[in-house]
């Protein structure tokens, strides 16, 4: 069985001596296999990273763009390829693995900015030919630490900017996923970056608690869990690394009386069941104002699941794949349990479906809860699946207040068609990404993505300009040549130009 290892210093490379099945969830089959780095393998791609990083910081910002100017080309060249793989390890549809791997170029394309952004500022004579200016320096080697929901998107929000800031890179994808990293990795290789500048290492905790420790390791960036979260930001910070730590989300779509209710329920229909809920921003909870609304929002979810298309990724109707494993589907099924258990009204029940040619498919319906009251674990815990619950309140207030009172912050949207409930509601909701007849607010290349609460550790978001300014130092420099042999006496007061 086909083994892959990892790569390091700009080639493949082996390193560890366990391995781990990687799956094809529409299958419920093991297609390969993967190498687990040990402590040994991930310190060497963090000295290889170590030793190409001054020269790359050293590398004038407009040759790193030019990488990334032919990265982004390559991407391109070979995105058929790299969306078969995610769909072949991740379950996903094809034409959702091509949104995800869009969205990830649409980063690249960012970096590709570098000279821009990385200009600084300058002032002239901010005191008696005095001259500041301020760097944006890079930092050294960084780490990235990604899930399996999106193989190639995820990755992207990191590696580019990083690199581009002139840093060098260790990610560890998820070990469920290694495929579309080893090819990203091989595709900057032949955009001509530098060997050693980016370095892949796949792995379990044993490889994360490497890259945790090592005094080499300057800065962290992680998407994943809550718990996971917690700690990776827990640990690095403690060995004095930067971090970011972005964690798991519970998002509320509130839908008004006077909406468009046609328009928010196909919104629904893709917000909570495109990539089978397995998005850190998957609408998952609506909260409907009025038993009116919610009467008729949930008899056409109820019409839309019926006509939901589940599939194998790459059947071309598809509209939902698989689950990601078969321990993955019985967790989301223990929670439908749960739901059903804890009192609230199962509607559409996906746990007996069955897809022709793929029985043995980490496959899931829709399923669609009605009813649900706040107190109910199905509310308070991430699911993470194909499972939308439909919550009913009085007026808008007690629909934010919901929101607001929850633990995690991540991602929310309101639909209506009134402008001062819409203003009312992005002004007062304590989230960080909020739609307004937006359902999946993920912001575009050139702003960040982050959310509040216990969904992000740390203080910079993703990706756009926080990612400037996590991968890298400002510096501030104030200078001053003394001209016309005038010399000065000792001044003890604290300088100033009052």
């Amino acid at each position: 069985m086909n083994i892959l290892g990892h790569f390091i210093n700009g080639q493949a490379a082996d390193g560890g001596t366990r391995t781990a099945d990687v799956y094809n969830p529409a299958l419920g089959q093991i297609s390969k296999q993967v190498a687990l780095a040990d402590k040994a393998t991930v310190e060497t791609a963090i000295e290889v990273a170590s030793s190409a990083f001054q020269a790359w910081r050293d590398t004038p910002t407009l040759k790193r763009a030019q990488v990334m100017f032919r990265y982004k080309q390559l991407l391109e060249q070979h995105a058929d390829a790299l969306c078969r793989l995610i769909t072949e390890e991740n379950g996903k549809t094809l034409s959702d693995a091509r949104g995800e791997l869009l969205r990830g170029i649409e980063v690249v394309e960012y970096a590709c900015g570098a000279p821009e952004f990385l200009k600084g500022e300058h002032s002239r004579n901010v005191g008696p030919a005095i001259d500041s200016w301020s760097e944006f320096q890079a930092i050294g080697v960084v780490v990235g630490i990604t899930p399996f929901n999106f193989p190639s998107m995820v990755p992207m929000w990191m590696f580019p900017m990083a690199i581009a800031c002139g840093n060098t890179f260790v990610l560890k994808p998820s070990e469920k996923v290694p495929s579309a990293a080893l090819l990203m990795a091989e595709l900057l290789t032949e955009a001509g970056l530098p060997d050693g500048v980016f370095n892949v290492v796949n792995g379990d905790k044993e490889a994360v608690d490497t890259l945790l420790a090592d005094p080499r390791v300057e800065a962290i960036s992680f998407v994943g869990s809550t718990p996971i979260a917690k700690y990776i930001y827990a640990t690095g910070t403690a060995n004095g690394k930067r971090v970011q730590a972005l964690g798991g989300a519970k998002n509320h779509a509130i839908i008004m009386p006077d909406a468009d209710v046609d328009n928010a329920v196909n919104a629904l229909m893709g917000a909570a069941y495109g990539s089978c809920g397995e998005r850190c921003m998957a609408i998952s909870v609506a909260v409907c104002v009025g038993d009116e609304v919610a009467d008729i929002v949930v008899d056409k979810l109820q019409a839309q699941l019926s006509q939901l298309k589940v599939g194998k990724g790459t059947d071309a109707d598809a509209e939902m794949g698989p689950l990601i494993t078969a321990q993955h589907l019985q967790k989301v099924r223990g929670y439908v349990d749960l739901g059903v258990e804890e009192g609230a009204s199962l509607v559409v029940d996906g746990r007996e479906l069955e897809v022709s040619g793929a029985q043995q498919g980490y496959f899931l319906g829709g399923c669609l809860f009605d009813r649900v009251t706040a107190d109910m674990r199905i509310y308070r815990e991430e699911i993470f699946g194909p499972v939308l619950c439909v919550v009913r309140v009085e007026n808008q207030q007690a629909a934010m207040d919901l929101i607001n009172a929850h633990e995690f912050g991540n991602g929310t949207c309101i639909f209506t068609r009134d402008g001062e409930a819409a203003r009312y509601f992005s002004d007062k909701i304590q989230v960080g990404m909020v739609g307004i007849n937006v359902p999946l607010p993920v912001p575009v290349a050139y702003h960040s993505f982050g959310g509040w609460k216990s969904s992000l550790f740390g203080d910079l978001h993703a990706y756009g300009p926080d990612a400037v300014r996590f991968y890298t130092r400002r510096k501030m420099i104030t200078q001053r040549w003394p001209s016309g042999g005038v010399r000065e006496g000792a001044q003890f007061a604290f300088p100033s130009m009052k």
